[in-house]
């Protein structure tokens, strides 16, 4: 094993990163020979990768440490971040349900109250779980009269969740636990005796992180029987690829059964009559031809918000055994211009519908039979998110947020229509220094894209301004305004914030995500690239002054984008990113993503893969610029392995000195429930990263 650390050299030589061994594995595909010379560190068990990455983590955080603005970036955001942070309540039986965080707790606390305006009692303290905050609440689930509560917790970011159930009076949790769920939520029966939940089978004995996850399971759960006594409902072998999840409706009458292939936007549904003991399951909508998700139920007549021959997604309502789209009667129709019907809740009588229109919120009422009732005016271009509840409630709650707007929670009086604020934080900064533009800029192929820009108000267009470029650019996911404490640091720095909203996402609707994946995902990158001209062009910033940034897919895109474009970019920061295309599918639920990326195990797919894998697409001689490269060590949706083999390749290519380095978080994964100290070191290294090699003097 050849590990030896190199010293950190000052900033006008060439970092000396640890050896990484290379073997000679290659794999032939369809006649073409690939080399991958680092697949040793796909064992992400191994002492040998465990050395690498220690040794990595030792050269990083060396050059991180020197970054004399790190300190006090950490600092600021650690004070902007301790404010009081509150989750939309919501209701069960008598009793309402919130989360709260009092500013810096590294999990945010579970509240039970039976007034929303007064505190109440902690029902559940995920801190109370780990000494480091590394277990998160991941998922709950309260029975129709909030007597009962079933809820699931990760360990130290992983996706899988282990079910327990708590008496809600007493906080005590019964002898009820379930392990192996991954992808699921739970949905109890109207009489609280037990929930429905999905699980995979046990993984092999050290392949939890890794292994392949096929044939999702949905089960039912009698409350207080062991797990070994849960009964399978519903499986498909003949389909080892479809994620399964189990709902009850509201009259306790259903059992909805979803089905989707991966992460395709089709699904199908599958009906179960839970008042018959023994019914079967019986098919519903199943042609998976198009998205298909229940709102409520009137009886066997169902309210069904769909993109079924409505790219931009319409409301109908669908009678069990009468479902050829002939027979529907369509409730609310497809929107006339570019709006997405992005969700529909049936709350106090009435529909309340979310379109996004030009990726920001707009809300709309109306009553059962789809007349439009009224609107809901926003403070801002921003994002609105909530309005949950059973159809005979006269209130809901929901949540508010922009770029400069921190999550406000209102009320919404549904017999007045009447909104009001219910809990406002109060963050430690101006806002009203900043401003927010939207722009539509071309790209490549004359299409128009919409970005975001975010500044201090008064920017001089010089062309100097350190500028972040954020996207993400794939899986129908749209990027909207939200608010984030460290890109507030960033701005107060004088940074500019880009995000723009590239194809493959869901801004405006199936055909805008279609034309961004698999033989179009080069439309993508060609979006991103042309942001980033557009914001050189207009005297925004300059190359030696523009970072981009992205995680998951969108590291992803940050690192396709750096490889065809290194010249472009001032830095790169790729997080949790996809960057080998040709092992993706081989690793716990990566093979879902082939809906989006197609698949090496095709010749189409992978003369497609090959044009833009950022891993294959180094090129050995070229000067690469700075780039941070990050990722955690317990990442089972996107293996750390991604990572590694992209920076061991991209150190051992640069020719020039910038850095090329990668900082791997131990006890984390791909991001949810991540304590917030964790948080704040990452951010605080981002930024710090960013000052430094975009010459920023805050």
């Amino acid at each position: 094993m050849a590990i030896a650390l190199g010293t950190v050299l000052s900033a006008q030589t060439p970092l000396s990163y640890p050896a990484t061994r290379k073997s000679d594995v290659v794999e032939d595909f369809f006649g073409t020979k690939v080399a991958d010379p680092y697949r040793w560190l796909e064992d992400d068990n191994s002492a040998e990768t465990k050395a690498w990455v220690e040794a990595q983590n030792k050269v990083t955080f060396g050059y991180l440490e020197k970054i004399p603005a790190r300190a006090k970036i950490q600092e600021r955001i650690t004070k902007l971040w301790d404010f009081e942070k509150f989750s939309a309540p919501f209701k069960r039986g008598k009793r309402y349900f919130y989360s709260y965080n009092t500013g810096l707790q590294n999990q945010a606390v579970l509240f039970v109250t039976e007034d929303p305006k007064a505190k109440g009692r902690v029902l559940l303290d995920p801190n109370t779980l780990s000494k480091d905050g590394t277990v998160a609440l991941s998922g709950l689930s309260l029975t129709e009269d909030g007597r009962l509560m079933a809820y699931s917790v990760s360990v130290a970011g992983s996706d899988w969740q282990t079910w327990k159930v708590r008496d809600v009076a007493t906080g005590k949790d019964l002898s009820d636990e379930i392990r192996w769920s991954k992808a699921s939520g739970a949905s109890w029966l109207k009489d609280g005796s037990g929930f429905y939940y999905s699980r995979y089978e046990a993984p092999k004995e050290g392949g939890a992180l890794t292994g392949v996850n096929n044939n999702h399971q949905l089960c039912f759960h009698k409350l207080g029987t062991p797990q070994s006594e849960d009964k399978l409902v519903y499986q498909r072998p003949d389909q080892p690829e479809w994620y399964l999840g189990g709902t009850v409706t509201d009259d306790g009458r259903w059992l909805v059964i979803s089905a989707g292939k991966g992460t395709n936007p089709e699904s199908s549904l599958f009906l179960q009559d839970l008042t018959k003991p023994g019914s079967p399951v019986e098919p519903f909508l199943d042609k998976m031809d198009a998205t298909y998700n229940v709102v409520d139920n009137e009886g066997d007549r169902f309210f069904v918000s769909t993109n079924q021959g409505a790219p931009r997604n319409r409301l109908v309502a669908i009678r069990k055994g009468h479902t050829e789209p002939s027979a529907w009667t369509e409730i609310i129709p497809q929107a006339k211009g570019k709006d997405v019907l992005e969700s529909v809740s049936l709350v106090g009588g009435r529909f309340v519908a979310t379109w996004m229109r030009d990726a920001h919120s707009a809300i709309e009422f109306y009553d059962l039979k789809g007349k439009k009732t009224g609107t809901l005016a926003l403070p801002a271009l921003g994002t609105a998110a909530g309005f949950g509840g059973r159809r005979e409630d006269q209130e809901t709650f929901y949540t508010f947020g922009s770029f400069t707007y921190p999550g406000t929670i209102y009320r919404l009086d549904l017999k007045t229509a009447k909104s009001t604020v219910f809990r406002e934080p109060k963050v430690a900064f101006k806002s009203g220094d900043y401003e927010v533009k939207q722009v539509f800029y071309p790209s490549k192929d004359g299409t128009k894209v919409p970005m975001f820009l975010v500044h201090k108000k008064g920017l001089k267009l010089d062309g100097q301004n350190p500028t972040l470029l954020y996207g993400y650019g794939g899986f129908n996911v749209s990027l909207t305004p939200s608010f984030s404490v460290s890109r507030m640091v960033w701005l107060e720095m004088g940074g500019v914030y880009a995000m723009a909203n590239l194809r493959g996402g869901g801004e405006y609707g199936l055909e805008w995500y279609d034309a961004g994946r698999k033989n179009k995902k080069q439309n993508v990158f060609d979006d991103f690239i042309a942001a980033a001209e557009w914001l050189i062009a207009h005297k925004v910033t300059s190359t030696p002054k523009l970072a981009i940034n992205g995680g998951s897919n969108g590291g992803l895109l940050v690192g396709a984008c750096l490889t065809q474009r290194p010249d472009l970019f001032g830095a790169a920061v790729p997080e949790v990113g996809v960057m080998d295309m040709l092992r993706f599918h081989k690793f716990t639920l990566g093979w879902g993503w082939k809906s989006d990326y197609g698949s090496s195990e095709t010749k189409e797919g992978f003369d497609t893969l090959m044009t833009y894998s950022p891993l294959h697409t180094i090129k050995p001689g070229v000067k690469y610029p700075p780039t941070l490269i990050t990722t955690g060590d317990h990442d089972d949706r996107v293996v750390p392995a991604h990572s590694h083999k992209f920076t061991a390749t991209l150190q051992a290519a640069q020719a020039g000195p910038a850095p090329i380095l990668t900082r791997i978080e131990t006890s984390a994964g791909h991001g949810a429930g991540k304590p917030t100290a964790k948080q704040i070191a990452e951010r605080a290294d981002v930024l710090a990263f960013l000052v430094k090699n975009l010459g920023m003097k805050p």
